[in-house]
């Protein structure tokens, strides 16, 4: 049994990456898995100030949401970023969340496993190159931690528990949905 933390950075209410992660979530559950389901609808999340503090006191020293998040991160074997694509990358609210990740990078962390789901309207193989790109260089900063999966649904996720969640055991590719 994994400690698994699903975020939907979505700030859509019903979006298609929500419903995604919404169904990931249940499938881990499912199949026996401790997990946790954020959705940063509703946080107060602020930009990362770049102080660099954190490295010192391994604590973001601004206040607001992503601190009780980041420790969720912190503390989770298994990390499921769900994002709409924007402009050809992850939404901003993931990606400021990301950077208010730093004090991970100093401290003891449980993460393995980085998986990403990933909705967007355009079908073109290329269209979530930078939201991998963005992800990848996250993890790059987390030695022991690799993307372990991604899926990319098109049109609206018909779920099957994302494959009752062996954890993306089936490859998925652009234009299908699940």
């Amino acid at each position: 049994m994994s400690r698994v933390l699903v975020i939907s950075t979505s700030l859509r209410g019903g979006s298609f990456s929500e419903k995604l992660a919404t169904s990931f979530a249940e499938g881990a559950r499912e199949a026996g898995h401790d997990v946790e389901f954020v959705s940063l609808k509703g946080k107060k999340i602020q930009f990362c100030k770049g102080c660099v503090m954190c490295q010192n006191t391994k604590r973001c020293i601004i206040n607001d949401s992503a601190t009780a998040i980041v420790e969720k991160i912190r503390t989770s074997d298994i990390v499921v970023w769900a994002t709409p694509v924007y402009y050809y990358s992850m939404s901003g609210q993931m990606k400021v969340l990301i950077d208010r990740c730093n004090p991970i990078y100093v401290s003891d962390y449980s993460i393995k496993d980085v998986y990403l789901l990933v909705t967007c309207a355009d079908e073109s193989e290329t269209a979530i190159e930078g939201t991998l790109k963005g992800v990848q260089g996250w993890v790059d900063c987390l030695p022991g931690t690799r993307i372990a999966g991604t899926l990319c649904a098109t049109g609206l996720p018909v779920d099957k528990r994302i494959e009752d969640t062996g954890f993306l055991e089936k490859a998925y590719g652009m234009g299908k949905s699940i």
